[in-house]
């Protein structure tokens, strides 16, 4: 194999002094095709990396590391996967049995990292195809520049939709191949059926029409058979087209249908790490609108696509069997078709990817702005948001006109192609019968196929467009289902038993992006105990609550529920153990009694109505118009504040959980209105292992021990006595509390004295 260029480093990849030892471990045909300096380790320490791409393997190495590791590119199945949170980027390194090899960065880097796994796959692909020749890489334009929309950094964006995504879309379709079969050979069928009729006007003309023009007498019976068949090859083909249509519909509805369910499930199953960098709007978008527009593409363009290409095809077979040059005249115009599909299809592909993230970020607007209407209008800020409308709303128009631009330009050439060739078969068709080649009712025939013929083409090449769509949103519905949760399922589950509440956290560290939350905390609590968690806010405090949740993985050390590692254990299975009452109660559009009933919905009426006494919420339902059937707004709207709060504590209840959490479960209401749920608190915590996060340390009394935390470590812990006994942080922040509580009274009663 000979090497199309020797093995010296391009311009564009001149490495730093301190990766000039690679060279060494370079062999004779091994060039460099790009690389990434990296600036964190796994720890997310600031040590300088490095990743280098040839075009024989891949090779790492931090500044730690005393050698280089190596991976061959054409390695089976192996796979560079990219994904990004709170400022880092992360690599990794797949093949088909696990993940070899991961690397961290800040994003500043995310550019180079981009590049790098497109040269990658590139290589991939050359590799597989068995091409030696690698082509040096031009010089990279390292400036940002604006892209078509007007957009910078273009360079860090994703690459363009593919039509192989399309393909993906098998896995759905894959129970239903018995009616795919069915519903293809009835396309088949039906598709021949259409191409009966020009047949038989060969004879109409030839053997009926033209013998009577010329003065013979009309054969009835011939005439009956020849109409006859056409009358039947018409009844056949509706028959079987209506059956074709009627089976592919329902298989594509039902992929549609699969394909929302399987990305709604598998959106569910993602940690909130995924969420907390995505936008409602978009994801709404993504589940509802890009999967109706594939499963309109399965059951109509798609079936509509393969009913012209079969058409075509036999078409193009009868026409080369009637006369072979009235069939080449006929296929000229394909090269040039083929041609101008070649060079738009790219131009759509990227204009619709472009029209989908403009598109949602339209749809962004309006999943901000409807919940938060009371914020809106409390701040008349609605001029400001129809602005913001009208200008995404503008800026998806701008995407639309310049996609429409190209495809209005290429439709139009395909059907004057089509006229073009038309008219070239009329000429030569008149010619070839005023020789006697043909006859007239060849010719009609041969005209009557042609306007089909060129009718299906016509229709063929509009499936670009339908087909970058549905590319574009097969793309980003596989971008959820590729996306793998950081809070992954164990591999061999433990599972419980029977909770005790034993809360062990060992040695834990945490980190949102490069900033660390949590460091070295250590912290052991009893079976039934309560604990309170205080400090100023960014401590840590609803860090570590996510933390013993598993809404995230600790990224050192472990958590321990009853002796056993919290990630060995079942997802759903340790979170039924865990009551969760927010400072901000959530409550779904439905009856009270639904949302009582959300964590356990088999509940029966009378244990929904026990968990409201509990909670104290039994009343103030009752006078509600419906009582417990009693329909609640979106998000609990009809609802005071402290009524929301007593039906998150009655859901809580009546899951009858072993550990519980309250974050922040008073804070936001009045005196008054505390003392309701305070009583609801005291029955819900009876019994059971309780972590409490409060804003007013008054509320903590009753707490067995008093963690005080300070930017991510533990400083104090006693009870309430004690602490304020050692007048430490936790003393401090009563006192400070206590000054406010005071000079707050102050100007109420001057406000008073003044009214």
């Amino acid at each position: 194999m000979k090497t199309a260029f020797p093995p010296l480093l391009s311009t564009r990849h001149a490495l730093p002094a301190l990766w000039q030892d690679v060279n060494s471990q370079l062999s004779k045909d091994e060039i460099i095709l790009a690389h990434v300096e990296l600036d964190l380790d796994l720890s997310l320490h600031f040590v300088p990396g490095i990743i280098i791409l040839t075009n024989l393997r891949l090779l790492s190495r931090t500044r730690s590391e005393a050698g280089w590791q190596t991976w061959p590119c054409d390695g089976a199945d192996l796979a560079l996967k990219h994904h990004d949170h709170a400022g880092v980027g992360t690599l990794e390194l797949h093949d088909a049995k696990a993940r070899l090899a991961t690397w961290r960065y800040t994003l500043a880097r995310n550019p180079e990292a981009l590049a790098l796994i497109t040269q990658f796959e590139q290589q991939r692909r050359v590799l597989a195809s068995g091409v030696s020749h690698v082509p040096e890489p031009e010089v990279e334009n390292t400036e940002e520049s604006p892209d078509e929309d007007g957009e910078a950094g273009g360079a860090a964006e994703e690459p363009a939709p593919s039509t192989a995504s399309l393909f993906r879309l098998w896995r759905f379709a894959r129970p239903y191949r018995g009616q795919l079969l069915a519903g293809f050979l009835l396309t088949l069928a039906s598709t021949a059926a259409t191409l009966v009729p020009p047949y038989l006007t060969m004879p109409l003309m030839d053997n009926v029409l033209i013998p009577y023009q010329n003065g013979a007498p009309i054969n009835p019976s011939l005439v009956a058979l020849y109409l006859s068949g056409l009358f039947g090859s018409a009844l056949f083909a509706w028959g079987l087209g209506w059956a074709r249509t009627y089976i592919l519909a329902l298989v594509s509805e039902r992929i549609g249908a699969d394909l929302r369910t399987t990305t709604y499930e598998h959106l569910l199953r993602l940690s909130l790490e995924y969420f907390g960098g995505k936008r409602t709007g978009d994801l709404m978008t993504r589940i509802g609108s890009e999967t109706d527009r594939i499963c309109v593409f399965l059951s109509l363009h798609l079936l509509d696509f393969f009913t012209d290409v079969l058409m075509i095809m036999m078409t193009a077979a009868i026409l080369i069997s009637i006369n072979p040059w009235l069939a080449l005249v006929t296929l000229l115009p394909l090269p040039f078709i083929a041609w101008m599909i070649h060079v738009v299809r790219d131009k759509l592909r990227n204009g619709f990817e472009k029209i989908d993230r403009i598109w949602s970020q339209v749809t962004n607007v309006l999943a901000d702005t409807i919940p938060g209407i009371r914020v809106v209008k409390a701040f008349a800020q609605e001029k400001r948001e129809a602005a913001r409308f009208r200008e995404a709303n503008k800026h998806n128009l701008a995407i639309n006109d310049r996609v429409n631009k190209v495809w209005s330009l290429f439709s139009p050439t395909v059907t004057f192609l089509t006229e073009i060739g038309l008219l070239v078969v009329w000429a030569l068709g008149i010619w070839q019968v005023s020789q006697g080649l043909i006859t007239v009712g060849v010719l009609t025939a041969f005209l009557a196929y042609i306007t089909r013929f060129y009718t299906r083409l016509d229709s063929m090449s509009r499936i670009v467009s339908v087909t970058q769509k549905a590319a574009t949103g097969a793309k980003r519905i596989f971008d959820i289902l590729d996306h793998v949760s950081s809070v992954p399922e164990a591999v061999n589950p433990v599972h419980l038993d029977k909770v005790q509440g034993k809360i062990t956290i060992r040695d834990i560290g945490f980190r949102y992006g490069n900033r660390a939350v949590i460091r070295g905390l250590d912290l052991e609590i009893k079976p039934g105990e309560m604990i309170g968690l205080v400090g100023h806010s960014g401590s840590g405090k609803s860090t570590l609550v996510n933390l013993i949740c598993r809404f995230y993985d600790v990224s050192a050390g472990a958590i321990l529920i009853d002796g056993v590692d919290v990630r060995a254990i079942p997802i759903s299975e340790y979170r039924r153990n865990i009551g969760l009452v927010l400072q901000e109660p959530f409550l779904f559009f439905g009856t009270i009694a639904d949302n009582i009933a959300y964590g356990k919905p088999d509940a029966s009426r009378e244990e929904i109505i026990a968990a409201a006494r509990a909670a104290n919420a039994h009343e103030f339902i009752l006078r509600l118009p419906h009582g417990y059937d009693s329909m609640v707004g979106e998000r609990g709207q009809t609802l005071s504040g402290g009524e929301r709060q007593r039906i998150s504590i009655a859901r809580a209840l009546l899951i009858d959980p072993h550990i519980l959490i309250l974050d922040e479960a008073t804070s936001s209401v009045d005196t008054t209105t505390e003392r309701e749920i305070q009583k609801a608190l005291d029955n819900l915590v009876r019994g059971r292992t309780t972590i409490a996060i409060a804003h007013r340390l008054s509320t903590l009394r009753r707490a067995d021990r008093i963690v005080v935390m300070d930017r991510g470590l533990i400083v104090e812990v006693g009870s309430h006595d004690e602490l304020l006994a050692r007048e430490g942080a936790y003393y401090k922040l009563y006192q400070a509390q206590q000054r406010q509580a005071e000079q707050d009274l102050l100007e109420d009663s001057a406000a008073g004295e003044v009214a």
